[in-house]
């Protein structure tokens, strides 16, 4: 769901650039995913991300919440161009860490062009780097992420428990009314995590479980499009859930769905009709003055979930890297009442609207 946002806030930057820009690939649906190579980046395509959020538990048995994120743009330069410096292809990440004892969101950033060995996506398997921020996947299925940020530190393994989920039509992810408006889209849910993070002073061990979508696409949503709604959450019976809107200029549904795969491996998708989002209880940040859903009820079906933030304040402000603000953050859920498990929630357009 990321990938607008980014590549809008860099699309000045683009334009900027030298003409005879280099055809980028379509996504259309009955694509036959192969692995390990649909792991690894997609150069052809504009925009794509390695996104991973989850929970953490401390010894003391404290919950956190944290987010790495890696993001390959393709810039739209002269392919024909030889120089080693012409950017063709762009590096940005996020890295985030929710702990309600400090109250807001510990974040960084970072952005650059590929090459010399600093920034890079690697084709044929997850192998991503930033400076000294990597993410790897090794042979056996297990992710590597060691992230050296200016206010914390993460080095996580994270080990696939279940089987990939592909979102959409057999990873043919609709994002709005016009078939072109998609995405190649699979997800990873219930990974087991393992670790430590550092901060102000504190090296900690960590176990929990995360989430990690991947996602590529050449394409723009829709132009009334003025944000998006986005949840993921390993749920504690092993189901999977995903959920999104997009909402319209005038606050309208755009475009829904959602999946939730039970423990037996059952897939339940719902259409744009039989997905809606609810606003209950809004924060308003004190440095932007945006006003976002935190505590949200969402209707799947005939089911209702309601989402709770492990914090108000997990605003991430990226206008360095990615042009943009937007509230990315570790929740609760209840199951139609009862409690259901913990995930991560997406909130964007609350403090601009997409520009076309």
């Amino acid at each position: 769901m990321r990938y607008l946002w980014i590549l809008l806030g860099w699309l000045l930057f683009q334009n900027t650039l030298l003409s005879a820009p280099p055809v980028l690939a379509p996504v259309v649906p009955g694509k036959t995913f192969e692995f390990p190579e649909d792991h690894g980046a997609h150069p052809d395509f504009r925009i794509e991300w390695w996104y991973v959020t989850g929970w953490l538990e401390t010894p003391a048995n404290r919950p956190l919440g944290f987010q790495i994120t890696f993001f390959r743009l393709a810039t739209q330069t002269d392919n024909d161009n030889s120089s080693r410096f012409s950017p063709d292809q762009l590096i940005i990440a996020h890295v985030a860490l929710s702990d309600p004892a400090i109250g807001k969101l510990l974040h960084d950033q970072k952005v650059a062009r590929t090459g010399f060995g600093l920034a890079y996506a690697k084709t044929g398997n997850t192998d991503v780097k930033l400076d000294h921020w990597t993410f790897l996947r090794e042979t056996d299925g297990r992710y590597q992420a060691d992230i050296k940020a200016d206010d914390f530190t993460m080095k996580l393994s994270l080990t696939p428990s279940q089987p990939l989920l592909l979102q959409g039509e057999n990873g043919f992810s609709r994002k709005g009314p016009k078939a072109a408006q998609a995405s190649y889209y699979y997800s990873e849910p219930h990974l087991q995590v393992s670790g430590a993070v550092s901060y102000q002073g504190k090296d900690i061990a960590v176990t929990g479980t995360a989430w990690l979508d991947r996602e590529w696409s050449s394409e723009y949503l829709d132009p009334d499009a003025a944000g998006w709604d986005w949840i993921s959450a390993s749920l504690d019976d092993g189901s999977a859930l995903m959920a999104f809107q997009i909402r319209g200029k005038d606050d309208s549904k755009i475009w829904a769905y959602a999946v939730l795969r039970d423990a037996s491996g059952h897939v339940q998708t719902l259409t744009p009709d039989q997905v809606s989002f609810h606003p209950i209880r809004t924060w308003r940040s004190a440095r932007t003055q945006a006003v976002y859903p935190v505590t949200t009820r969402i209707r799947t079906g005939e089911t209702e979930w309601q989402i709770a933030p492990l914090m108000d304040d997990q605003e991430l402000d990226s206008r360095a890297s990615a042009g943009t603000v937007y509230w990315e953050g570790a929740v609760t859920l209840t199951r139609d009442g009862q409690p259901a498990g913990r995930g991560y929630m997406e909130l964007t357009g609350y403090i601009q609207l997409l520009t076309m």
